[in-house]
């Protein structure tokens, strides 16, 4: 079947220098901004799938499941980055990864039951709220301190439910959660590069379990299709501790506008997609 070998067909080399190109730009941007690369691993997975001709109805549980099996893997090298330089709050992450493993994983089953073409309306609705609020530098003003176990066990919940359907490591809501809480930007970011592994883990064996019963191409697991999350780990591990490095010495506000445009351009592209 062409939907099974094309990736190993006429285009395959072309196909493999985009999903290590992606990773690695996926890498920078995990520990940069701590706002994950699933934000970018998503809408190119999207188009890459469909230029292989992989089953339409469910390119986007491949692209979604995919982008969070590869976040596991960026996540460790970003934490690890971020720890060495004391930006982790690890009681925060350890107070939050129930909620975070739970919520994702039920979600992933809720997105399993959902059409492509309603994945990808949400996911653009999505792109477009992000890209707003970095435009606008939107940030929550510090008004409280972090929750106890309960609270943050459903904070933590509707981040992994959102995330999973988005296919993102949840920086985007976590890293406002964690500055409206009193915590320094750089913290947060750090905090959240390791939130992301938990919302990775589950995400990806709810993926992998709930495409299961689906007939899919040859070499998917489940929804992870297994020739992108090889391409994508093997640089996204490399580059992600770059981007943690630069996190601490570059104008964050400014790099967070230019990567709101990609945003808007990727976001308009999946709409017009639609139609």
């Amino acid at each position: 079947m062409m939907a099974e070998t094309k990736p190993y067909g006429g285009m395959g080399m072309t196909v493999w220098f985009m999903y290590v190109a992606l990773g690695a730009f996926a890498g920078v941007l995990a520990g940069l901004l701590g706002v994950g690369g699933g934000l970018v691993i998503v809408p190119v997975l999207t188009f890459i799938f469909t230029a292989q001709h992989l089953p339409e109805g469910h390119i986007l549980h491949l692209a979604l499941g995919t982008s969070l099996a590869s976040i596991m893997f960026t996540s460790i090298s970003s934490l690890r980055a971020h720890h060495g330089r004391g930006a982790v709050e690890w009681s925060v992450v350890r107070r939050i990864s129930f909620g975070i493993m739970a919520g994702t994983f039920g979600g992933s089953w809720v997105a399993a039951q959902l059409s492509t073409r309603f994945l990808k309306g949400f996911f653009v609705v999505f792109l477009y709220y992000v890209a707003i609020q970095m435009l606008l530098n939107i940030k929550p003003k510090p008004q409280r301190q972090l929750p106890g176990w309960a609270a943050m066990s459903g904070v933590g919940g509707v981040i992994g439910g959102v995330s999973s359907l988005v296919g993102i490591g949840g920086g985007t809501m976590s890293v406002p959660f964690l500055v409206w809480c009193n915590l320094a930007i750089h913290r947060a970011i750090g905090t959240s590069a390791a939130i992301g592994f938990p919302i990775a883990l589950a995400g990806a064996i709810g993926y992998v379990v709930n495409g299961l019963s689906v007939s899919l191409p040859q070499y998917s697991l489940g929804f992870v299709y297994l020739p992108a999350l090889a391409g994508i780990a093997a640089t996204s591990v490399v580059t992600a501790p770059l981007g943690a490095r630069l996190a601490h010495s570059l104008p964050i506000d400014r790099l967070k506008k230019i990567f709101a445009l990609l945003l808007i351009v990727m976001g308009s592209k999946m709409l017009l997609s639609l139609f």
